[in-house]
């Protein structure tokens, strides 16, 4: 009985309301590309994350931009981030980045951003069920919601170290690839050099002698 009426405060009780928008963008060399998100209340919160997966040194400018063309935040060269923040102001909020510091490199940028609005309903008492019993149910299910934020800020980090080094074996091959195509280029370039030396050494020993019939004066 107690385990139903716990099931039921579980789906009775409302979880903040997220918008959230995840994606992936390719950034090609000087460009800058900005990204929206409409804001309708004072006071929430809005969680912004990116990550460099593939591309030159694996870093990126961010800015981000309120209402008023205020800038909340901005860094360059940075390979990830993860912010929080609340927004003082309703209106659009751009989240930018660029790429402009690469002449030849795209970067692949994985980046997420959820708007949150932190109005919270109490969980419905029941006859029988006591405030201490509520309140720990609350507590229960806030712990549960942190937990699998970790998680999912945990498969985010793995899922970004996975992407570099794999870029990363692959532009090794890459370059081991070349190294080897020119090192063997090299390599017949210097026997036909060799080959060529040993000739033209021979012509002119050939060149410089005298015939038989002259050397023993017939």
């Amino acid at each position: 009985m107690r385990l139903t009426s716990m099931l039921c405060g579980l789906v009775a009780f409302p979880l903040p309301l997220v918008f959230a928008t995840a994606l992936t963008y390719k950034l090609t060399p000087n460009e800058k590309a900005c990204f929206f998100s409409y804001v309708e209340e004072k006071g929430a919160k809005l969680a912004f994350y990116f990550a460099v997966q593939s591309g030159g040194s694996f870093d990126v400018d961010y800015s981000v931009i309120g209402p008023g063309d205020k800038v909340i935040m901005s860094s360059e060269k940075e390979r990830q981030g993860d912010f929080v923040f609340t927004a003082k102001e309703t209106g659009e909020y751009r989240f930018c980045f660029d790429n402009d510091m690469s002449t030849f490199a795209e970067k692949l940028v994985d980046f997420e951003i959820a708007v949150e609005n932190e109005a919270r309903a109490e969980l419905p008492s029941k006859k029988g069920t006591s405030p201490e019993q509520t309140s720990a149910l609350e507590e229960s299910i806030y712990k549960v919601s942190g937990q699998l934020s970790t998680i999912n800020r945990m498969q985010k980090y793995f899922r970004t170290r996975e992407n570099r080094n794999f870029s990363t074996v692959k532009s090794t091959e890459s370059r081991i690839f070349n190294f080897s195509v020119v090192e063997s280029g090299l390599m017949v370039c210097m026997a036909g050099l060799q080959v060529f030396i040993v000739r033209f050494f021979f012509q002119g020993a050939r060149k410089g002698r005298l015939p038989y019939s002259q050397r023993v004066g017939v």
